[in-house]
């Protein structure tokens, strides 16, 4: 049996991307076709995690909200039903720009369901796609394989949002990647209750020393200062206030000295939400295994074994060691790898730490970020350090504002017919947009580029010269890509 059906766009992938994508090419009108390799929606929000930074880093320095659209629409529908916390805009976490808006990762995906059944996407789950047809430099369709053995399917328009741009590579983009000795490392995330909340904070209140501010400094200004972190933690009798709890370094030294740690992640956890406001902690630092390939499925296999006992050393510890944890219990494991660093794309645009620092704006501009460039994870104690040798990545925006992502970041040089979203947009390695809420803004303004790119009877590329068309669109589904929005109060405190 063959897919005889053409599509006008086909996203391959359906993570946090690709849901994006989804959403924004069928509400253009395109007839659209989401391809995912598992059973299941969710990507690095609800399979590989966080879910606990979530939707974190939405405003800026300034406290503004640079990041709408899809993100937006999607957290208040799940606020409104009751499956995420309010935005609390605590004052330590505001200047810092470390906020978050908590969503429950189950109730997440499910929502993803409902809006492809809404917006009329079609989905094929269970499938892998194996190979790009084309024809010249134009792609027009893609291998795939599944129950029903392999078929190609043809499309107008194809969005890689794979994640680790295996679409981009099978179509003979450019793509640049460092290599593996150097690549962040990759984890399995976990899932606990069962904790005693308020055990937690009497520690916290009593050792602010303990644990990590580096989050929340601003180095341009003194907003934040060493001791309003400590203070916050001594204060602190909500832990919600907290967002993430980074450190335990008295009791991790200890648990190291008596082989009860292992060297290739610090402490710590961030937080899920469940309903009826109840709290989970969420596990993402505590395996870091680095050195191995995304697109090498030895290497893959080879972290999965390895992240699993890391987890459990990391588990016993905070069993053993860390007050409130005596009772607490695993709920879930992740199935799949939080691949942190993979090949991106070489594009007509690509992003650097210097346009991140100088708030560099865009005339083609298809969204924003305030996220710092270079922040990269290390297989050691330190976890969210950077070595010394990349050290000097690490930018962040120079006077706390946003900077714009291009939409040329999401096209391929050469290939036509192609646009790549998520992680794998072309930027230069400190300035990854691979945080969830960056992927869902190049998730959702691929979307609505293929779409346009359907009923202008254009190319992605062409589309460049027409690119306020497409921000036009994008502007009317609520992104956010000329001004900041001062709207902190909405939700929270």
């Amino acid at each position: 049996m063959s897919y005889s059906t053409l599509y006008d766009v086909i996203v391959c992938g359906g993570g946090t991307a690709g849901v994006a994508a989804a959403i924004a090419s069928a509400r253009g009108g395109a007839k659209t076709l989401l391809v995912e390799r598992i059973g299941t929606l969710g990507g690095q929000m609800s399979v590989s995690g966080p879910p606990g930074f979530a939707y974190a880093r939405l405003h800026n320095h300034k406290g503004e909200r640079d990041v709408g659209g899809i993100v937006q629409e999607t957290y208040e529908r799940l606020y409104r039903s009751g499956h995420a916390l309010p935005h609390y805009g605590y004052k330590v976490r505001m200047r810092g720009a470390y906020t978050f808006e908590y969503v429950d990762p189950d109730w997440w995906t499910a929502l993803m369901f409902e809006m492809m059944d809404e917006e009329g996407v079609e989905l094929l789950l269970d499938t892998l796609v194996v190979g790009v047809t084309k024809d010249g430099d134009k792609v027009n369709g893609i291998a795939v394989e599944n129950a029903n053995g392999r078929n190609e399917i043809k499309g107008k328009v194809l969005i890689d949002c794979t994640g680790e741009g295996y679409v981009a590579i099978q179509a003979g983009c450019e793509m640049a990647m460092v290599p593996k000795e150097k690549i962040q490392p990759h984890t399995l995330a976990f899932t606990v209750d069962g904790i005693d909340w308020d055990k937690l904070l009497q520690y916290i209140r009593s050792h602010p020393e303990q644990f990590s501010h580096k989050q929340l400094m601003y180095p341009y200004d003194d907003k934040n200062t060493e001791e309003d972190v400590r203070e916050m933690y001594r204060r602190c009798y909500d832990i919600k206030e907290l967002g993430e709890i980074m450190g335990f370094y008295e009791l991790r030294d200890i648990a190291l000295a008596n082989n009860d740690w292992h060297p290739y992640s610090g402490a710590g956890f961030f937080l899920t939400p469940k309903e009826g406001g109840h709290i989970q902690a969420h596990f993402q630092h505590s395996s870091q295994v680095g050195e191995l390939s995304p697109t090498d499925a030895w290497d893959l296999t080879k972290c999965m074994v390895e992240c699993r006992k890391q987890n459990m050393i990391a588990w016993r510890f905070f069993k053993k060691y860390v007050p409130g944890f005596e009772n607490a219990y695993i709920t879930k494991v992740c199935t799949e790898l939080r691949l942190r660093e993979g090949p991106r794309i070489v594009g007509d645009y690509v992003l650097t730490k210097e346009d991140v620092y100088e708030t560099r704006q865009f005339p083609d501009t298809i969204g924003k970020s305030s996220f710092k460039a270079g922040g990269y994870h290390v297989a050691s104690l330190d976890t969210l350090n950077v070595c010394a040798e990349d050290r000097a990545d690490m930018t962040i925006t120079k006077d706390g504002g946003s900077y714009d992502i291009p939409y040329r970041c999401l096209v391929p040089k050469k290939i036509e017919n192609l646009l790549a979203a998520g992680k794998c947009v072309s930027t230069d390695r400190p300035a990854y947009l691979r945080y969830l809420h960056q992927t869902m803004v190049t998730g959702q303004a691929a979307g609505a580029a293929a779409a346009l790119c359907v009923k202008k009877n254009v190319t992605p590329r062409q589309l460049e010269n027409q690119v306020k068309d497409l921000q036009d669109v994008l502007v009317k589904q609520g992104a956010i890509l000329f001004e900041t929005v001062k709207d902190t109060a909405k939700y929270g405190v």
